[in-house]
């Protein structure tokens, strides 16, 4: 079939979808022979096992459940989470129950975005799956972690989908091209334009599909002899890169962690990139800035102590202006933190202190350091033998602070980056008057 006026009116994307799992391209790890995906789609005595597919848009969740309904011999109904609800979950449930109970035919319900269903909607499929009535092929582009109930994915086994390959999307594009549910040969695509749309699609087959046929229409626009789609034409077809990023799903978690990591991994063009990401995906700039600040206080800490104050700057600055100038005090506040000196000892020493706490380490606090200013607390000794700090050299006292069963004990240990290492000298000598060692 020719790209023509005459054309299927559903998108290319719809038109090339796979009729079986021997066309799926990619998702190899999943499709193995004996694997879950096969045997549901044989009709296999081991098939009943209900099955959750994570993975990105366009990574094939879709696909994969239509090409086996079209291979398995059982009934195969489909439901949306966007559109239905609990009623219509309890009507699949009555009908699958009748249909085994009477014809001995199974049902296969494929849920698509299961993450969009209430926990009381997703409590309504638990009776049908756990007691057979339906296998359930659910799609998710969320972490079920956070996004399906505990009983439901107890019960189900958990297939992760990966982003497709740049061979897988080559292969894609190439079919696409070739094959009469697409161009049927009538379009021809430059290396340019191809590895383009590859790289744009960021591994979604079905983002490759859609720039593919925006850009055959422009191409046709232009030339009705030999179209030919040229790396101008994606450019022209496509005005940006959307960004795969859900602020309330697994993506989210994912960049934002990349950037912190990269801030501490002193990698500015790492973290830019990141914060970049987040930034044209609509990111609360609010949440950034406190990332950052927490960030400068756990990984950059005492080597430093800028950083802090330039963190809490940049969250100041992000208020006042807003967005889109936020982004610029957020830069800066990014790149300073990346490029400072690294110390995670002042947030070690306050984990090592909790833990000591935690597990009874407390101990009475010494009586010279007690509060001495209420009625009575002298004549139980509170303060007696205090050391002002100021009255002593170097406003260091030789005295005890810790509890008795803590003497000794050392949670901060700087290292020698940045600032931290004048701290070293300093507390060492510090350390010493406490003791009460003269030398």
């Amino acid at each position: 079939m020719s790209f023509s006026s005459s054309a299927p009116a559903a998108p290319l994307a719809v038109r090339m979808r796979p009729t079986s799992l021997d066309e799926v391209v990619g998702q190899g790890h999943l499709l193995s022979p004996g694997s879950a995906l096969r045997n549901l789609a044989g009709g296999t005595s081991s098939s009943s096992q209900s099955v959750i597919l994570w993975g990105p848009p366009g990574t094939g969740k879709t696909t994969l459940a239509q090409a086996i309904a079209q291979s398995s011999e059982r009934r195969f109904v489909e439901l949306s989470a966007v559109t239905a609800g609990v009623k219509d979950v309890r009507q699949v449930m009555e009908e699958a129950l009748n249909q085994r109970d009477l014809f001995s035919n199974g049902t296969v319900l494929f849920l698509d975005e299961i993450h969009r269903f209430t926990k009381a909607q997703q409590d309504a499929l638990l009776p049908g799956v756990e007691n057979g009535w339906v296998t359930l092929i659910a799609a998710t582009t969320e972490n079920p972690s956070f996004s399906i109930i505990t009983p439901l994915l107890s019960r189900s086994l958990l297939l992760t989908l990966r982003p497709l390959e740049v061979d897988d999307l080559v292969t894609l594009l190439e079919r696409a091209l070739s094959d009469q549910r697409g161009f049927d040969g009538s379009v021809a695509l430059d290396d340019d334009a191809r590895a383009a749309i590859v790289r744009l699609s960021q591994g979604d087959a079905r983002r490759a599909l859609t720039t593919l046929e925006a850009a055959a229409q422009a191409a046709r626009a232009a030339s009705d002899d030999e179209p030919r789609v040229t790396a101008d034409i994606v450019a022209s077809s496509v005005d940006r890169a959307l960004l795969r990023y859900d602020r309330a799903g697994d993506e989210h978690y994912d960049v934002i962690s990349a950037f912190i990591k990269s801030v501490r991994g002193s990698d500015p063009d790492a973290a830019l990139h990141y914060l970049a990401r987040m930034i044209e995906a609509g990111e609360d700039p609010r949440f950034i800035a406190r990332r950052l600040i927490v960030s400068a206080s756990e990984d950059i800490g005492m080597a430093d102590p800028q950083g802090l104050v330039i963190a809490v700057a940049a969250a100041d600055a992000v208020q006042l202006i807003g967005m889109p100038e936020g982004r610029i005090p957020l830069a800066e506040a990014t790149v300073y933190l990346a490029t400072a000196p690294k110390s995670d000892r002042s947030y070690k020493g306050i984990g090592q202190a909790q833990v000591d706490v935690r597990a009874g380490r407390i101990g009475a606090v010494p009586l010279h350091l007690r509060d001495a200013h209420y009625a009575g607390a002298k004549r139980l000794g509170h303060g007696k033998g205090y050391r002002h700090a100021h009255d002593a050299p170097h406003s260091v006292p030789t005295q005890q602070h810790l509890p008795d069963e803590l003497v000794g004990t050392e949670y901060y240990t700087p290292t020698q980056n940045g600032y931290e290492r004048e701290i070293t000298a300093r507390l060492a000598k510090i350390r010493a008057i406490l003791r009460g060692d003269q030398r």
